[in-house]
């Protein structure tokens, strides 16, 4: 028997390093991915909508905006000089399909008979730049769009080609940077996609490896801390590194890129495997220092804490499983795989540690009898909390009530840069282009005609698509860059030598015809490609707002769409807001309902369970109550501190429901082992507390510790991660020791009362 089960023992361990070994070789495929696209909603009109839109056009989104500043003026003639140069050897970059700039820019003239004329907005030979600065300011199509109002800086519009991958954008902004290191300007700044997309991925990098290796040292301290021997070091790694490399293996093997959201994953799986661990552990020295023999120590604990375990990875799975409900692709991912790597660690763990216990000698720590410090303190909180049991819950109620107000006061907002830190140089420059070049939130109108009969160069359509372009720019506060209406009135104020009285639509057909050749013979009909469709039936606006967030956009929207049907403007044409930013907007109203419905599916499947587990409605209850209190607190803490509902800060609830149910299925599975045992509610509550309380503490230390790391991120999403989990864990811990005994003692039916009538509080002894 004893050859047996040793051949067993070494198949079982063979078996997981071979699969261990198999996903280790898959990590160096690993991809990281950060394609902002895949947070729109899929399956949704809307985003249908919009690639329909983007199809007849062009992305409006693939471009970089480059702001070279002069403290003491642009107008100097050595700066428009190396302006000059500088945006010509941009053009010259790889990708790049074509740069606008004021040195180069030209303005239109049309004479008598057609004939047309231009001239330079910067004269780059004169040393007097007066009337260049006064005809360059009268005309507000440029101001703040390619120099800004104070003067002091000119933008570059760098238009690259769509849908570059990862590696050509990233060579991109490296051939864009090596330009730019040729010229001694006092301060450059850049934004646009893939600025932000070369930083995410960057700090998705240093991240992920960050939290590999701050895993790698707090399991080495836990274990030490825990169990105080080499033993304890070392058997446990083969579970903690063996998840982490099964779950991040998988993943390579599939083909399946980690996004901004998975970079948590080293942290998740670190603090989940501890998790298991330290309960099966834990459980088996407990036995060994009960006289048990190693074997009986092994099955007695592989049975009573296998159970709960599975129970609680099951549960802790099914909270991460709930985001497939969001109907957001980089979401929907991090609930499946790390749902899985949930699974991976609890198989990886009871198909390895148990047999690690048969081959190993008993440590040290199993074998002393000495009584350990746990003891005496889970009495005294024990005690505590029985004695004021008419307080506790009066206190509970107060502060649960409190942070119920604090949750009503939450907004669900969310920024285009909002994950970035504050004090990075990206989100700095984004800010300044913001504040000085009319913003980098790009902003799309689509306007297509209801009548295919109708035409769009009528005047009274262009009349109505003025209209239209003066809302935006007055009162939406967009900095239109592409319009038919603004291409128009160029034209027409070039037809008036550049009399700014004349920048408006014509309204002569004569005009509008000859307006309607030059465009479509500009630049062989890719000049007018940007803003009409081939059908002539549907145009654009396109152009750029400050990163303003969900809630003003979605304000200024309505507000669009007010205006649009008080002066009858659709009924000619159909108007939509669409485009990049409108479509992330769009995820956060499906956030909401979706977010309640994955969180309503976890706990109702957690209900399920308990009520299979207990066969009992009250336990059901019971189990419930300590666990949607720290939803509840959380909920309050974001209302109260301003921390607005958003994609990463949403997933905090399902996340945190899962993990935090945990340690009371194991409290209730040992709560339930002492009432077979024919002891009374209040022995078996105290048994349960005493040695049960013991693991839920460690474990949330370990836990808090394990997610704790996420508060040296620098995106602020994985940083608010890290707190609301964290702030959950403490408080659930608080629930489970305060709150769920209290709830069995006054709910649950004692089913050994007429084995053992106690009627005082256990003693000290």
């Amino acid at each position: 028997m004893e050859k047996k089960l040793k051949r067993y023992a070494y198949l079982a361990i063979a078996v997981v390093l071979l699969i261990t070994t198999f996903f280790a070789l898959q990590l160096p495929n690993t991809k990281l991915n950060y394609n902002f696209e895949e947070f729109f909603p899929s399956e949704d009109e809307e985003t249908s909508f919009f690639y329909q839109h983007r199809a007849l056009f062009e992305s409006d989104n693939d471009f970089l905006l480059i702001a070279v500043e002069r403290k003491d003026g642009i107008f100097n003639q050595p700066f428009l000089q190396k302006v000059n140069a500088y945006a010509k050897a941009l053009d010259t970059v790889d990708n790049v399909l074509f740069t606008r700039d004021i040195t180069r820019e030209k303005e239109t003239f049309i004479y008598t008979g057609g004939m047309t004329g231009e001239r330079p907005y910067i004269h780059l030979d004169s040393t007097n730049f007066q009337q260049d600065s006064i005809n360059i300011y009268k005309n507000k199509e440029l101001i703040n769009t390619l120099v800004n109002a104070k003067g002091n800086a000119i933008a570059i519009f760098l238009r690259h080609k769509d849908y570059l991958s990862k590696k050509k954008s990233e060579q991109l902004v490296k051939d864009v940077k090596a330009v730019t290191h040729q010229f001694d300007f006092e301060n450059v700044r850049m934004a646009g996609r893939t600025v932000g997309q070369i930083y995410y991925i960057e700090m998705m990098l240093n991240e992920m490896t960050s939290y590999l290796l701050i895993s790698i040292l707090l399991v080495v301290i836990f274990l030490l801390i825990s169990f105080k021997s080499l033993w304890g070091l070392l058997v446990p790694q083969i579970v903690i590194l063996g998840s982490m490399i099964w779950i991040a293996g998988f993943m390579a093997w599939i083909d399946k890129p980690i996004n901004i959201l998975l970079i948590v994953l080293p942290a998740i799986m670190f603090v989940v495997s501890m998790s298991d661990v330290i309960h099966l552990i834990s459980k088996y020295l407990e036995l060994l220092r009960e006289k048990k023999t190693k074997l009986e120590a092994i099955k007695i604990a592989f049975k009573e804490i296998g159970m709960a375990t599975f129970l609680t990875s099951l549960t802790t799975s099914i909270g991460f499983f709930s985001l497939l409900f969001v109907n957001i692709i980089p979401i929907q991912d991090f609930g499946l795989y790390t749902g899985i790597g949930v699974l991976m660690a609890f198989i990886i763990t009871y198909s390895s540690l148990p047999f690690l216990f048969y081959l190993t000698k008993v440590p040290a720590i199993g074998k002393r009898t000495d009584r350990n410090f746990w003891k005496p303190i889970m009495r005294k909180v024990f005690l505590m909390t029985i004695r004021n049991r008419r307080v506790i819950p009066l206190i509970g109620i107060i502060v649960v009530a409190i942070f119920a107000y604090g949750a009503t006061l939450i907004v669900t907002n969310n920024y285009i840069m909002d994950d970035v830190s504050p004090n990075s140089s990206v989100k700095k420059d984004f800010e300044y282009f913001d504040a000085t070049f009319g913003g980098v939130r790009p902003f799309e109108l689509a306007i297509s005609l209801k009548d295919s009969t109708d035409n769009i160069w009528h005047p009274e359509r262009l009349e109505d698509l003025e209209t239209i372009d003066a809302y935006l720019q007055n009162e939406y506060g967009v900095n239109v860059n592409m319009s038919l209406v603004q291409y128009l009135k160029i034209l027409n104020r070039a037809s008036h030598a550049g009399n700014t009285a004349y920048f408006s639509v014509p309204t002569s057909k004569k005009d509008i015809r000859q307006f309607k050749r030059m465009l479509k013979v500009a630049d062989q009909g890719r000049f007018i490609a940007t803003v009409l469709d081939s059908t002539e039936q549907t145009t654009r606006i396109n152009g750029g707002v400050p990163d303003w967030g969900n809630i003003k956009a979605s304000e200024e929207n309505k507000k669009l769409y007010q205006f649009i049907s008080e002066n009858n403007l659709d009924q000619y044409f159909n108007i939509n807001v669409t485009g990049t930013a409108q479509l992330l907007d769009r995820n956060m109203r499906y956030m909401s309902s979706s977010l309640v419905e994955g969180l309503s599916f976890a706990i109702l499947v957690v209900s399920i369970l308990m009520a299979l587990l207990y066969r009992s409605f009250r336990m059901l209850i019971i189990s419930i109550i300590p666990n949607i209190i720290p939803l509840i607190i959380i909920a309050g803490v974001m209302g109260f501190s301003g921390i607005n509902l958003k994609i990463t800060t949403a997933i905090v609830f399902t996340i945190s429901f899962g993990i935090a149910i945990d340690d009371t299925i194991h409290f209730l599975s040992n709560f339930k082992l002492e009432l077979k045992r024919g002891k009374s509610k209040l022995y078996a509550l105290k048994s349960t507390y005493l040695s049960t309380g013991k693991a839920i503490v460690l474990t949330s230390v370990i836990l808090i510790g394990g997610f704790g790391m996420l508060l040296i991120s620098s995106f602020m999403g994985t940083y608010y991660m890290g707190l609301m989990i964290c702030i959950t864990l403490v408080v659930a811990v608080l629930s489970d020791l305060f709150i769920l005994p209290l709830l069995l003692l006054y709910f649950f039916p004692d089913p050994n009362k007429n084995k053992a009538l106690v009627k005082k509080v256990p003693s000290d002894s």
